[in-house]
């Protein structure tokens, strides 16, 4: 046998164990270990059932995902056929869950004729987060096993389930509870149904439960209704709807062939290849090279937030989330209690929808403290600033902060701007102070934008890279300048709508190219929702420094100054009626911008959609560019995971670096290079761009 794959005979019983660390994972040399190892059991007369389980901590995560597109050495038997030949064995086969049986690996427990489960153990079939489906049978067995409205919510929506979960729906035959081994139970159950000779179950076998959906395809139309707007843009998530209905209408082996088919199809997508790069993307974040894995941390065992308003009571709600208990300091007791009434009114709109219990909202509520005076924050471990983006007003609150918090207390700002290094220059710790920005609704949002200072210590970076994952988030590292890379990456993508805005577009065309393209909403619609005064304000105070020679559109200031600042006023680049989010075209915004227009003597033409996309994303990615060059982000992967968590860029694209390596970044070169003759010098390529454009190389080769 394979050292991946090992077998044992234990009185007739042949147990077959996955040893392939960490996951198990099934790739090109363990497929043929468990050929192997199968074909022996089988052919031998003193193995009269099988067992198979996983090494370590867990039964086996699935395919290894690095070898899709490769072609398998010879012999190497694919995952579909292998399983088939699990399944028709006339000995019996039990699988010994534990851990985690997902992907490829729970597909071989389906394979198997009874599933046992240890407790804690979680299934699943996540593919369709990497863009591909099943392609081992798991659409096919599955149905058949838990019956197709269960399936679809499975399999469509990639989740894991836990062992009760799955014992309920019928993916496992029994949780072994107790101090009994799983492995043992298996093992006496296979040997049990050798000694009756009692007959395997195959779940290729099974009708009734896809014979319930048979003859009804307004079941699969009903479901992929309900799943559009996640969906959205997906290819995966209705490939595998498809799959689950050829289930229901195709024999197993032909249903088993469309699924194979799929499966190849969608691996070899763009999609696919883009959702997988996201994976190993947000794997590679926490990775930073001069801040080794084994850097010592602080303890964060208690937080404070300075500002209870959006942000600031969105953080601490994270804290609480958490279980860290942390204080939130405002100016006036009123403060204090609007904060905290939004705080609740967020907890229990979640609470209304099922996903959070009354108990854990009260507990949570009750690691929420609140004062107003600073040196109730002396004993936090790291205080976190949230206030407006004003660097008077931070740089006070980081010398205050300074004076009456432990000396080794981190000091992060939440600022989506400013120079950390400038805050921490207010202290005497700049070594403690870093950037920590969230993204709006802090609750919710899943990046957490680290701003390292030039004198930000390993120490306080490893801690708070480890906090981010600590609270849910995921950090990325990014160095100083103006708008971090986010931000900064924004600034080129919304200046260029906004010039296009007084060549002739409108906004809600320009929110419609990009809502098509995947973003979540159109810039200006977010614009709408984020709140217009908070850009505005940036703006005032970076006018003093603003280029005079470059271009620079009034549209947004002009809006601002007549108290439009979104859907909280109401209007903003669009209108919205009472009780309404949907934006609504505004004639007085149209009036506007075609007097800005006549005003600034640009005549106004017919913008087209492609120029839009271009004249957006590709100076986007052109920003990116320059961020690399300067060191302010270590990966163009980093990038992308800033892009997809923070500003919503369609995963299925694989973030803006990505994305750009897609179209050939030639391609964007050339268009950069006519825009800037066109249009001047914001357009100007970067120098890396261009290099890489030379060398017919792109960013994934950096």
């Amino acid at each position: 046998m394979s050292d991946l794959v090992t077998i044992s005979n234990r009185d007739g019983v042949a147990v077959i164990t996955l040893q392939n660390p960490p996951v198990n994972g099934l790739g090109f040399a363990v497929r043929s270990g468990l050929q192997a190892a199968f074909d022996s059991a089988a052919t031998d007369d003193a193995v009269r059932a099988l067992v198979i389980t996983g090494s370590g901590r867990m039964f086996c995560g699935g395919a290894d995902i690095r070898e899709f597109g490769q072609t398998p050495p010879a012999g190497t038997p694919h995952l579909p056929s292998l399983f088939d030949a699990i399944e028709a064995l006339d000995k019996p086969v039990v699988a010994a869950i534990h851990g985690v049986a997902l992907g490829g690996g729970c597909e071989l427990a389906l394979g198997c004729h009874v599933r046992l489960a240890a407790p804690g153990t979680r299934v699943g079939l996540p593919e369709v987060t990497l863009g591909i489906l099943p392609g081992a049978g798991g659409t096919q067995r599955m149905p058949r096993l838990i019956g197709v409205p269960a399936a679809l919510d499975l399999i469509v929506s990639g989740k894991m389930v836990p062992a009760s979960k799955a014992l309920t729906l019928g993916i496992i035959d029994e949780v072994v509870e107790g101090d009994v081994d799983v492995v043992e139970a298996a093992v006496a159950l296979a040997r049990q149904m050798a000694d009756e000779n009692r007959p395997v179950r195959r779940a290729s076998a099974l009708d009734d439960k896809i014979a319930e959906a048979r003859g009804k395809p307004e079941i699969f139309e009903q479901f992929k209704k309900k799943m559009a707007r996640r969906a959205r843009g997906f290819e995966a998530p209705y490939a595998c709807v498809a799959c689950i209905e050829a289930a229901v209408t195709q024999p197993f082996a032909e249903g088993l062939a469309t699924e194979r088919a799929t499966f190849q199809r969608l691996v070899a997508s763009d999609q696919s290849k883009a959702q997988r790069h996201a994976f190993f993307a947000e794997r590679q974040v926490a990775k930073i090279p001069d801040v080794p894995k084994d850097t010592p941390t602080l303890p964060i065992d208690t937080a404070a937030v300075i500002g209870c308003g959006t942000m600031g009571g969105g953080i601490a709600m994270n804290f609480a989330n958490a279980g860290i208990p942390v204080t939130v300091f405002e100016v006036s007791q009123e403060a204090i209690n609007k904060g905290l009434g939004i705080i609740t009114k967020n907890y229990a709109a979640t609470v209304s929808k099922g996903r959070l219990s009354q108990e854990a909202m009260d507990t949570r509520l009750g690691l929420i403290s609140t004062t107003v005076n600073y040196e109730d924050l002396g004993n936090a471990d790291v205080v976190i600033e949230a206030v407006f983006e004003e660097m008077g007003l931070k740089k006070k609150i980081f010398g205050t902060l300074d004076t009456v918090c432990k000396p080794d207390a981190i000091l992060a700002s939440n600022t989506s701007t400013l120079d950390v290094d400038e805050i921490a220059s207010a202290t005497s710790r700049p070594e403690k102070v870093i950037g920590t920005h969230f993204f709006s609704p802090a609750n919710v949002m899943k990046l957490m934008e680290n701003v390292r200072g030039a004198q930000s210590s390993p120490q306080t970076i490893a801690t708070i890279m480890k906090l981010s994952k600590t609270i849910g988030k995921i950090g990325v590292l990014v160095g100083v300048c103006d708008g971090f890379v986010g931000n900064r990456m924004l600034y080129a993508y919304r200046r260029q709508a906004d010039f296009l805005l007084e060549e002739g577009a409108l906004p809600q065309q320009i929110d419609k190219v990009l809502y098509d393209f995947g973003m979540p909403m159109g810039p200006y619609a977010m614009g709408d929702l984020a709140g217009l005064d908070v850009g505005w304000l940036i703006r005032k105070e970076q006018a003093a420094t603003r280029p005079k020679h470059l271009r620079y559109s009034t549209v947004a200031d002009r809006i601002c100054e007549l108290g439009r600042f979104g859907q909280k006023t109401g209007a903003g680049w669009h209108r919205y009626e009472a009780g309404n989010r949907t934006p609504i075209p505004d004639p007085e915004i149209e009036q506007l911008i075609v007097s800005i227009s006549e005003a600034q003597g640009i005549p106004r033409r017919e913008v087209t959609d492609q120029e839009i996309l271009e004249r957006c994303m590709y100076p986007l990615v052109n920003e990116g560019a320059k961020i690399l060059e300067e060191g302010l982000a270590m990966r163009p992967s980093d990038i992308d995971i800033v892009w997809i968590y923070g500003y919503g860029f369609p995963r299925y694209r694989g973030g803006p670096m990505f994305w750009a390596d897609l179209i050939g970044v030639k391609q964007i070169y050339d268009v950069m290079s006519r825009l800037h003759d066109e249009h001047g010098d914001w357009l100007e390529p970067a120098p890396l761009l261009r290099r890489l454009a030379e060398q017919g190389k792109g960013f994934g080769d950096l």
